[in-house]
């Protein structure tokens, strides 16, 4: 019982990314067939009437899913504009997007240091991004830029009446340093 509880965390954590049986096997330290039997224990519980989510294998990856006949309601989620407002995660992720588009995923990634896949959808379906295209990196990853939805949302004419990032470096370096002074001023040993 408590591997398929460990199991559900796991699909939940990776996210889009999914996870494949071996990685399943590695991290619980189980045999195939004890994976695969716990995978259709895990399946089998998601298919009662009163969950939420599945379990799907896309590609040769298990990932957790919502139900198909629930989209109205998701769809009304992402309409409504008390559910509009955006996340820390997510202006940052908008703010990669925007200052260095087109961008993939993975590049957004490195950039942030965590995985992005679930915040990305999430900003595609609000609207604010949008596939450009493909890249011509190996495995010709997706690319993303903003929409003009990401502009009226934020009061821009175009890309390029962005805040100059270099002044707002120059800034937070300046104020770093004025804190520094500060504490070292203010507690310095009398002697």
């Amino acid at each position: 019982m408590k591997n398929k509880a460990v199991l559900e965390g796991l699909l939940f954590v990776v996210g889009e990314d999914g996870l494949t049986l071996n990685q399943i096997e590695d991290v619980l330290e189980l045999e195939e067939e004890a994976v695969k039997q716990l995978v259709n224990d895990l399946k089998h519980s998601y298919e009662q009437e009163d969950r939420g989510l599945r379990i799907d294998f896309l590609g040769n990856r298990l990932k957790l899913t919502t139900k198909f006949e629930h989209r109205q309601y998701y769809q009304k989620l992402l309409e409504n504009p008390d559910t509009n407002i955006l996340s820390q995660a997510a202006l940052e992720t908008l703010a990669i997007i925007a200052y260095n588009e087109p961008i993939t995923r993975m590049q957004v990634d490195k950039i942030r240091g965590v995985g992005s896949s679930q915040m990305i959808r999430k900003l595609v379906a609000k609207g604010l991004i949008k596939e450009s295209g493909r890249s011509n990196l190996p495995g010709r990853p997706i690319l993303y830029e903003t929409t003009n939805d990401f502009l009226d949302y934020f009061g821009l004419n175009s890309i390029e009446d962005l805040p100059d990032m270099e002044k707002y470096i120059e800034q937070s370096e300046q104020d770093i340093e004025e804190e520094k002074d500060l504490y070292t001023s203010k507690y310095q040993e009398q002697a």
